[in-house]
């Protein structure tokens, strides 16, 4: 597992709210909802530079929105629905309602 995932507990509404402020992160968020892990090129849109898509993870990453594991040459990409529902109850759905 790459470096910076906090702990469930760890995790803190304001920083899951920054990440999930931007449309492109909150993009990856509804894609990553459907249950299924991702690699990074597949979530990266093709006008987005690799440089920009790693601020992006870091982001998601280090506020605990994203779990980001090392496959091969690729990093692996799931959402950390589980602790955020722990944490957040109902915070997803909403987001998650409220975008489609």
């Amino acid at each position: 597992m790459i470096a910076n995932h906090p702990e469930t507990e760890q995790i803190r509404l304001e920083n899951v709210l920054f990440a999930l402020g931007n449309p492109l992160r909150l993009e990856i968020i509804r894609l990553l909802a459907e249950g299924q892990e991702l690699s990074c090129n597949a979530l990266r849109p093709q006008d987005v530079a690799k440089s920009t898509m790693t601020h992006h993870w870091r982001v998601l990453r280090d506020s605990g929105v994203i779990w980001q594991r090392p496959q091969g040459r690729e990093n692996i990409i799931s959402l950390r629905r589980e602790d955020l529902d722990i944490r957040f109850p109902g915070l997803l759905d909403t987001l998650l309602r409220v975008m489609n």
